[in-house]
């Protein structure tokens, strides 16, 4: 059974320290996402991590799709060209190894200390500078990024969230 938080989401718990106030929105969207991710997730069997309900894309692939694409948005965000490693990684999302939920949240708890000691040491001055996306070079602004970053990672937690409830309600 999944863990229930008795505390308030995080946006109504204050502000994260360190965190410029423009950026707030984007630092407690990634730490509810581990909050919801960690209790949906945290007590599943690699078989219901792994499954595939309805042709859904399985609770795994979430967690690590989480990890690697909130890495290589930063990396754009911080305006840097993703290496060999992180394409190698995003390659490896479509025939993922089949891990346990423990080491998929704890690579998914660096990537998000990482996006929060970057949202800490983001400027304000640099939130309108251009950014370049992808091979394509798609412009956009480092607070788009980070905001995408942020956003992106809840709407992968509601998919973890809904078929951890699928995948329980199957067993």
């Amino acid at each position: 059974m999944a863990t229930t938080n008795t505390q308030p989401e995080r946006w109504l718990r204050g502000p994260v320290d360190g965190v410029a106030a423009l950026l707030q929105p984007a630092a407690h969207a990634f730490l509810q996402t581990l909050d919801d991710v960690e209790a949906a997730a945290g007590e599943l069997t690699n078989e219901q991590l792994w499954r595939t309900p309805g042709g859904a894309s399985s609770i795994g692939f979430h967690l690590m799709h989480l990890s690697g694409s909130t890495d290589r948005l930063l990396t754009y965000a911080r305006g840097e060209r993703l290496s060999e490693a992180q394409k190698a990684a995003f390659k490896a999302e479509s025939n993922p190894p089949l891990v346990d939920a423990a080491a998929l949240l704890a690579d998914l708890r660096r990537a998000f200390d990482a996006a929060l000691a970057q949202l800490r040491a983001t400027p304000a001055a640099s939130l309108t500078e251009t950014r370049l996306v992808g091979r394509a070079e798609l412009p956009t602004t480092v607070i788009g990024l980070l905001f995408h970053a942020a956003e992106h990672s809840q709407r992968h937690a509601g998919q973890v969230v809904t078929t951890a409830k699928v995948v329980r309600g199957l067993a």
